[in-house]
């Protein structure tokens, strides 16, 4: 079993990457991804900040659960939710980009979505702990 504190600190650095990651994606004009179906870019943005939110969750509710994740789910959601909308004002200055309402809904979506499973994983993890 992996130490709660070490999980901590790696969700915490790898939240940090993985939001460079996505700053460094929204710096070019285009991604060279093939349109494969309509709203593809609104899926991939629930992936990538589902990502996001999961490795958020992860370094704000270890090394140890609370009995209510609740704040923390919501924290980390708002969290999230204002990476995105400062994702997309710095879109409005890429050359080919802009920055769209409708992307930052996906990103607070896709966060909201990995929190949830983080949450549920630490919660499923503390129950074996305790059994």
């Amino acid at each position: 079993m992996i130490p709660a504190g070490l999980l901590h600190r790696v969700c915490l650095v790898l939240s940090v990457a993985w939001a460079a990651v996505i700053f460094y994606l929204s710096s070019k004009s285009t991604l060279p991804v093939p349109s494969l179906f309509p709203m593809q870019d609104k899926l991939m943005h629930i992936v990538a900040y589902g990502v996001l939110g999961f490795l958020v969750s992860g370094a704000r509710c270890l090394p140890s659960l609370p009995a209510s994740a609740t704040g923390f789910l919501w924290k980390s959601v708002l969290l999230c939710g204002l990476y995105g909308l400062s994702d997309e004002i710095h879109q409005a200055f890429v050359p080919g980009r802009d920055a769209d309402v409708y992307d930052l809904c996906a990103d607070i979506a896709g966060a909201l979505i990995g929190s949830l499973i983080m949450i549920r994983l630490l919660r499923h993890a503390t129950r074996l702990q305790t059994s």
